[in-house]
């Protein structure tokens, strides 16, 4: 049994989420559909930012939506502002930042801190997302290293398709986005993981619009998503499961 799903059934859920989950929310949802009889519709958008197909502008434009699963601190911020219902808020998964690069080229090393910088300044060209993992890299991480004036200028933030869509065709020598985005782009050679000391941990949360039409649906979608059933294909999609109900 995934959960009590009396609720759900034969209703249509709206649903927006984040690119890091949507690997993991694209295996889970047939399952959730032929349990409950309900119909998902997905909207996809990063979590953050300031372009037209970003999940808190697609609420502030008054697009429909039951669920929003986004970066915890987005989400936190549309509790804040009134979208999201606060006692909704659940956290889903961790999300760890990776790089990759066209197949068939090969693989620069990033394992140490030392490694990572001499890669960024070797490459040609660096795409990033305009989401959570390229706010911290462009914002943060290369500030941090002090590499920030000498690789900013080939750098490109991605906003309207994934990372590695770029880097596979070519128009980026590297590319860096969550794990969980890079891993199910074709034409890639995943790389690995930020290493130790440059890492950022992004954690992923599910909440429930002001204004759902269907509520209680949206909570059984959500809890399903937190549930133990779900638990095993959110970690092969190179995610962290937090929770286990």
């Amino acid at each position: 049994m995934l959960f009590a799903a009396a609720h759900a059934s034969a209703q249509e859920l709206r649903v927006m989420t984040s690119g890091a989950f949507s690997a993991a929310f694209l295996q889970l949802v047939p399952e959730f559909e032929r349990a409950t009889h309900s119909t998902v519709v997905t909207i996809t958008g990063a979590s953050m930012g300031e372009g037209p197909t970003t999940i808190p502008s697609r609420l502030d434009r008054g697009e429909p939506a039951d669920v929003v699963i986004l970066a915890d601190e987005a989400l936190l911020e549309l509790v804040k502002r009134g979208k999201v219902m606060p006692n909704s808020r659940v956290q889903l998964v961790r999300s760890s930042i990776g790089m990759a690069v066209r197949a068939g080229t090969p693989k620069p090393d990033i394992s140490s801190i030392e490694a990572l910088k001499r890669t960024l300044l070797g490459a040609k060209s660096i795409a990033y997302s305009s989401s959570a993992s390229g706010v911290y890299l462009s914002k943060e991480l290369f500030q941090r290293l002090g590499i920030a004036d000498q690789i900013l200028g080939k750098s490109k933030e991605i906003q309207a398709e994934p990372v590695g869509a770029v880097v596979a065709r070519g128009e980026a020598e590297i590319g860096f986005q969550q794990i969980s985005e890079l891993l199910p782009v074709s034409g890639l050679e995943y790389v690995g993981p930020l290493p130790a000391g440059a890492q950022r941990v992004t954690v992923f949360s599910a909440g429930i619009v002001v204004g759902a039409k269907r509520p209680e649906a949206a909570k059984d979608l959500i809890d399903f998503f937190a549930s133990s059933a779900s638990a095993s294909i959110i970690r092969k999609t190179g995610l962290e499961p937090l929770t286990a109900r």
